[in-house]
């Protein structure tokens, strides 16, 4: 399958999927009361799919993975933020383990893309990528 769009990137469907999940168990009560907690764990769920879809956008391979790698650490940080949420009773053990087994193949995902965009040759020399669109 050919790439054209960001939101053909498995990576960005995953991290798009886990934001979703959480604003919506984040609309509920007892996480939709707590206004800090449910404000930081949406920020990063949020952050994700913008940081593959910016680094997609980038001309340079570098910052694209750049931007992959950004995407990491706010998948990091999601999983963290899922595991309080499991200590503060926010999640019941199955919404637990289903959104941090979304967390996870999502930072596979990502983790895979960035490596592959690493590889490629045209990485070393840092030469512009070719756009999907262009003819």
């Amino acid at each position: 399958m050919k790439v054209r769009d960001f939101e053909d990137l498995v990576c960005w469907q995953l991290a798009y999927a886990l934001k979703c999940e959480v604003i919506d168990f984040t609309a509920t009560e007892p996480a939709s009361r707590d206004f800090k907690y449910r404000d930081q764990i949406r920020q990063s769920s949020s952050s994700q799919p913008c940081n593959v879809a910016e680094g997609f956008g980038r001309y340079r391979i570098r910052d694209a993975a750049r931007f992959c790698d950004y995407a990491l650490e706010s998948l990091d940080v999601q999983r963290n933020l899922l595991v309080d949420g499991r200590d503060r009773a926010y999640l019941t053990p199955a919404l637990f383990s289903r959104l941090s087994n979304l967390a996870r193949a999502a930072l596979r995902a990502t983790r895979n893309w960035m490596l592959y965009l690493k590889r490629r040759p045209d990485a070393m020399r840092d030469e512009p990528r070719a756009r999907p669109d262009a003819p």
